[in-house]
């Protein structure tokens, strides 16, 4: 799943690409230590030149990035998960044409993590998933604690890892944008409303009665599944760790009960330790 890779280099900036299924996270990486980040939307249609262009205009707009003395021919390293096959596609053909010499790991089965995955089909565990459990074992893993990450972005994700640092499984749900965007569809007199978090619960106007059901729905659809989880692994919620990330994920992380800590680089730490274990 991965091209052909030379000798791994010492430091150097590598990109990593989160490819979800409304955005695209990039994070720019000076050896292991997070320098620049940015979110584009995921658009099917944007073909591989068309990424060239948003990557070299990403680059020269500021930021460490900018300091580059080339540009993307800068770069020493790519590495990319993703869930939508036909940007990926994209994505493989502009490292062809534009970035032929760097060298790049598409993260998929054969690809070496250093994770055990316990699943029944462990190929069709989410490339991001299986990132997101990695930075989250290296970063976050505490002795004899099992570790939970809780991805909310367009799907609401969990993953599962024991104490003994395997794979055990997760769960997927509805992200909070989707909720909404159901709402909106499929009544006649509701309307998309901006996700914040209301005044109170009980609301007192159609609004905040909207942003009321969506924003502590989602806080109790999560504290319900990390209590759950935490039984079903035979331990308590203070007893494992809690890991948030995903782009929603600072609209509860702070009020969610159990939250240990929330890691906005989260995917993409873990996109740059699979670059290094598989760039040799």
């Amino acid at each position: 799943m991965s091209a052909p890779l030379p000798a791994p280099t010492t430091g150097g900036r590598l990109l990593c690409v989160d490819i979800g299924n409304t955005r695209t996270v990039l994070g720019l990486f000076d050896g292991e230590t997070p320098l620049e980040h940015w979110r584009v939307a995921t658009d099917e249609r944007r073909t591989a030149d068309e990424w060239a262009a948003v990557l070299t205009s990403l680059f020269v707009g500021g930021g460490p990035a900018a300091s580059l003395p080339a540009g993307l021919a800068s770069l020493t390293g790519v590495a990319i998960a993703a869930t939508v096959p036909g940007v990926l596609h994209e994505w493989r053909a502009m490292l062809e044409r534009h970035l032929p010499d760097v060298p790049h790991v598409v993260v998929g089965p054969g690809i070496r993590t250093g994770v055990p995955v316990l699943m029944d089909n462990p190929r069709e565990v989410g490339a991001d998933r299986i990132a997101n459990a990695l930075a989250a074992l290296t970063h976050h893993a505490q002795p004899g604690r099992p570790v939970v990450v809780v991805d909310l972005g367009t799907a609401t994700t969990v993953e599962v890892v024991n104490a003994k640092g395997q794979y055990v499984g997760g769960l997927i749900a509805p992200g909070i944008e989707v909720s909404a965007d159901a709402l909106a569809r499929r009544t006649a007199q509701l309307r998309r409303v901006e996700l914040v978090r209301p005044r109170t619960v009980i609301a007192r106007n159609t609004v905040e009665a909207i942003q009321s059901g969506l924003y502590f729905g989602v806080l109790a659809q999560v504290e319900g599944l990390l209590a759950r989880v935490a039984r079903e692994i035979g331990s308590s919620v203070e007893e494992v760790v809690v890991v948030t990330t995903g782009y929603l994920a600072p609209l509860v992380s702070d009020e969610c009960v159990g939250v240990d800590v929330h890691d906005p680089w989260l995917t993409l730490r873990g996109l740059e330790l699979i670059f290094r274990r598989n760039a040799g």
